[in-house]
């Protein structure tokens, strides 16, 4: 990788995975891509070029690959799964219409692509304990849906075409940066930030529900290190399973309360948030990604909650 085009450059994932590949690729472009009304500010606007990129406006995409002669693509254009299940054929055409778009570009101008599956790709009827790379996926949500369509169009491009497409099916991402909007998940992230200010947290998802959870600087190490992997070592390609921690919302609790004691929490139940965690895996088996690309983890439970908590008390000034 050299010249990059981070599609939903302002997004959780994307205003983070921009800066991360400016600091580690200084001589290229790394394009910050966004929608009107998602418009990066900052240092994120300061440190590189950026360009408006709507994926379904397929000239537009292609002029900025040529302008800045991209070699890769990080398409990370889509709906959170709660709001999908609310707004499910803006969800499919985004993520589904959208990336045909970027296929059909990447295949004529010779890029790589990754696009983010999900442990949404799961449904009820996958096995939920250490759950396989290749295993039933029949999601019951459009989110999952157009993930696991993400999943075979990458991979039909990949086997018809020769287009270099990647992927990893992310846990939930906890992130310190930028706040989540409408995923299942977002509760982990939201617990810390009600922690640090000293407000008790209103979970939505009820306790013994597990699921699969990363640290953002870990996804971001696996969406780099999977693009600069070496192609004759992937059996897979798209949908690695990646894992790091999974864990309840008691879990998390105790946790945070090693270091934030008086910390309290209640449940206020969310049952279409509910539903779809119930349809998730508990925890995955990531054997195929750290055989076929050395994937492996930095971060753990305890060692995300200690970083969580003091970024977060520097940035509020607790």
């Amino acid at each position: 990788m050299k010249n990059v085009l981070v599609i939903g450059s302002t997004g959780q994932i994307g205003s983070e995975l921009t800066m991360k590949l400016r600091d580690i690729i200084p001589d290229g472009n790394i394009v910050a891509g966004y929608i009107p009304g998602a418009e990066p500010k900052g240092i994120l606007l300061e440190s590189g070029p950026a360009e408006e990129a709507n994926v379904k406006n397929a000239q537009q995409i292609a002029g900025i690959v040529e302008k800045y002669k991209i070699d890769t693509i990080y398409n990370l254009a889509a709906l959170l799964s709660a709001v999908a299940e609310s707004k499910p054929l803006l969800a499919w055409d985004i993520q589904m219409n959208g990336l045909i778009n970027i296929l059909e570009i990447a295949r004529e101008k010779k890029c790589a692509v990754f696009t983010p599956s999900s442990i949404g790709s799961f449904g009820p009827n996958t096995p939920h304990d250490s759950t396989p790379q290749d295993t039933v996926q029949r999601p019951r949500t459009m989110y999952g849906v157009t993930k696991v369509a993400t999943e075979l169009l990458s991979d039909y491009y990949f086997i018809k075409y020769g287009v270099d497409t990647r992927s990893t099916r992310f846990p939930g991402l906890i992130s310190n940066v930028t706040l989540p909007g409408g995923g299942t998940t977002d509760y982990a992230v939201e617990i810390y930030y009600a922690a640090v200010k000293g407000e008790d947290f209103a979970c939505p998802i009820q306790a013994g529900t597990f699921m699969d959870m990363m640290y953002m600087p870990d996804a971001l190490k696996a969406a780099i290190d999977i693009m600069n992997a070496d192609p004759s070592r992937l059996i897979h390609r798209n949908g690695f399973n990646v894992a790091s921690m999974s864990f309840d919302p008691e879990i998390i609790k105790a946790s945070i309360q090693k270091y934030i004691p008086d910390f309290k929490m209640h449940y206020e139940f969310d049952p279409v948030r509910q539903a779809i965690a119930d349809s998730w895996p508990n925890n995955m088996d990531d054997s195929c990604a750290r055989a076929e690309w050395d994937w492996k983890p930095t971060y753990d439970l305890d060692t995300m909650t200690q970083d969580m908590i003091a970024t977060l008390r520097k940035k509020f000034g607790k």
